[in-house]
């Protein structure tokens, strides 16, 4: 009878010390299901690379989960405003999420994240934009980031044009003289990729001219535009356009197009993301190169480095994914 007891008791204080949210699985008396609820804010929905990033996100939680284990995962779209984002990340803390993966609209809004979690020993995994360093030593152990080294992009950026058999200087002037499509120059990715596209092509001992160097936020329409505007000023003294991003890239395809410029011959065009479309350019000749932000090695590492937290263990301040250069086969 004792033994009994005894048996029962033990039992009652393993269903009690579950963390998450203990359910019935399928009806089947004496199989708790553990439920961790995962909030994931996403900068803006309408951006190809973070749609893919976040629709991959999702499904490699859904793969990971077993028997006993489920992740409720909740994705928001903060519509490109951090005020709004802040509300929505605030609502996955008083709503008692267990972990949280934040996209910031602005990386500097790591500190009010971190401190607000912190509060409640929420861990925060950081995607996609890098916060300052000390941001993630305010709150060690429990957030980190997860990405790829947008220094490295750029740099490969640089590489694929001083690969070429006239390293970018198309007209033989001695110089390269191009145009800078820049995302957010708020953004760490932004700043490293228009800074290190370059550096990696003065390293190598060619000589760069910048015409124009314009924020496009990422965005296509934007891209085109100041490319088109590039063109009517500058016309055939642009002999490269690098581009922070593919969207913008392919805004800039267009561009090019209406001004019956033909990339490979009078004009090259590098970008970042390696989007299906533009790795089709690049094999077609559309584009000279881009370079593979890795949404799948990034969102299953950001997933791994959540459950990792989720199961206590300590998290590194980093976790770097690298990217890859993308040029004609």
């Amino acid at each position: 009878m004792i033994k009994k007891f005894l048996a029962v008791l033990a039992c009652a204080a393993l269903v009690m010390g579950v963390t998450g949210c203990s359910k019935d699985n399928g009806g089947n008396a004496g199989s708790d299901v553990t439920t961790y609820k995962v909030g994931v804010a996403i900068y803006k929905y309408d951006d190809t690379f973070m749609t893919q990033y976040r629709e991959e996100l999702a499904n490699y939680f859904k793969s990971l989960e077993t028997d006993t284990v489920k992740y409720e995962v909740n994705v928001m779209d903060g519509k490109g405003d951090q005020g709004e984002q802040t509300n929505q990340i605030n609502n996955f803390i008083t709503g008692g999420y267990d972990v949280i993966i934040a996209n910031l609209v602005q990386p500097t809004a790591a500190s009010v994240v971190s401190a607000a979690a912190a509060e409640q020993d929420i861990p925060v995994v950081y995607i996609n934009r890098e916060p300052e360093a000390a941001d993630l030593e305010a709150y060690p152990g429990k957030s980190t980031y997860v990405g790829a080294d947008a220094r490295q992009s750029g740099t490969y950026q640089g590489e694929i044009i001083a690969a070429l058999p006239d390293h970018g200087d198309i007209n033989g002037d001695g110089k390269v003289s191009y145009v800078m499509l820049v995302g957010d120059p708020d953004n760490v990715d932004a700043k490293y990729r228009t800074e290190f596209s370059i550096k990696a092509m003065e390293d190598a001992g060619y000589t760069m001219e910048k015409l124009v160097e314009q924020r496009g936020d990422w965005d296509k329409a934007k891209g085109q535009q100041i490319t088109a505007d590039a063109l009517s000023q500058y016309g055939e003294q642009i002999e490269v356009i690098f581009a922070n991003n593919d969207d913008m890239a392919l805004g800039a395809v267009q561009a090019l197009k209406d001004a019956e410029r033909t990339v490979g011959e009078d004009v090259y065009l590098v970008g970042v993301d390696a989007l299906a479309e533009c790795v089709e350019l690049v094999n077609n000749g559309g584009m000279t190169g881009t370079v593979l932000n890795d949404h799948v090695g990034q969102s299953h590492a950001a997933v791994d480095a959540a459950i990792a937290a989720l199961n206590g263990e300590e998290l590194e301040q980093y976790y770097w994914v690298d990217y890859v250069k993308v040029v004609k086969k």
